[in-house]
């Protein structure tokens, strides 16, 4: 059987992003989304998934911008001058190996962060990272900490097979340096994912088989959808996606996903898309659905 969890990452960032991931849930295929404890639209986030109740809600953990949801003064190798979160996964394993960073600050803050979405009623349906931080090996270990002891089933494991950078070039009109910078991050990002993989089976923690939208990051529109859906194995698979409508308050993120968001809600959103995933016999599920599954099942080898 070929299920398909369609993660919106990011909920809670912003007012117009959790919008946009509402309507991606309810006229479109997202099924799952992951909650930013210190997003600014975070209590917004928290009431509109009780009116959802098909959408599975996860953790996205956070250590690269925003007031972190610890003290600023209890954890000063995180956050910059100004008491904000700032460290972009490259950065933080520089800092981590020259032991600029502390440990235990990583996990004072991403456990308080977990505390909080949990003491919000959500029931965390997994654990993921922000710009992909929790599959650095160090924080990876904490992660699987924290999904122990918070009961949490799950953790995204974003190991994937792209298509190849020249296919990629090929099929886009977007900057070529572009392209290859996000495919040489998804390739970075699955390198450090397979060694997570491995320790989630070791400790009994799910993840999808298979994983999709890495490599798309920024180009995810519904040409790349359908060309997903057309190779789907068998077994669990994620599609992460980042809906969106751009407000105000995303631009000053300083991300690079504005326009792109309302591109991502278009294609989910496709009456074509909706017919290819009913008519290749693909069920739609969230991270609930590998909880009681086998393990084998669940994580591939």
């Amino acid at each position: 059987m070929k299920q398909l969890i369609v993660n919106a990452d990011d909920f809670g960032l912003t007012a117009g992003v959790t919008r946009g991931i509402l309507d991606a849930h309810r006229e479109g295929i997202v099924t799952s989304t992951t909650l930013m404890a210190n997003g600014s639209a975070f209590d917004m986030a928290v009431a509109a998934s009780r009116q959802a109740p098909t959408l599975g809600v996860g953790a996205h953990l956070n250590l690269s911008e925003g007031a972190p949801i610890s003290p600023p003064t209890s954890i000063p190798t995180l956050v910059d001058g100004r008491g904000r979160l700032h460290l972009k996964p490259g950065r933080l394993l520089q800092d981590v190996l020259a032991r600029r960073v502390r440990l235990d600050e990583v996990e004072a803050e991403l456990r308080a962060q977990t505390s909080r979405i949990v003491q919000s009623g959500v029931s965390p349906t997994h654990l993921d990272g922000h710009k992909h931080v929790h599959v650095l090996p160090e924080v990876a270990d904490i992660v699987i900490r924290l999904a122990r002891e918070f009961s949490i089933p799950s953790v995204r494991c974003p190991v994937e097979d792209p298509p190849g950078f020249l296919k990629t070039v090929g099929a886009e009109r977007s900057s070529h340096a572009r392209i290859l910078k996000q495919y040489l991050v998804g390739r970075g990002v699955s390198t450090f994912a397979r060694r997570l993989r491995r320790r989630l089976a070791e400790v009994g923690l799910h993840c999808p088989a298979h994983f999709y939208g890495l490599s798309q990051t920024g180009f995810l529109n519904t040409r790349r959808i359908q060309e997903v859906l057309a190779r789907l194995p068998e077994g669990a698979s994620e599609l992460m996606c980042h809906p969106g409508y751009p407000d105000t308050e995303l631009a000053n993120t300083g991300t690079r996903l504005l326009v792109q968001r309302e591109v991502e809600i278009f294609a989910l959103c496709s009456p074509m898309i909706k017919r290819l995933v009913a008519g290749s016999g693909i069920r739609l599920v969230n991270y609930e659905a590998l909880v009681g599954r086998s393990h084998s099942d669940a994580i591939a080898a």
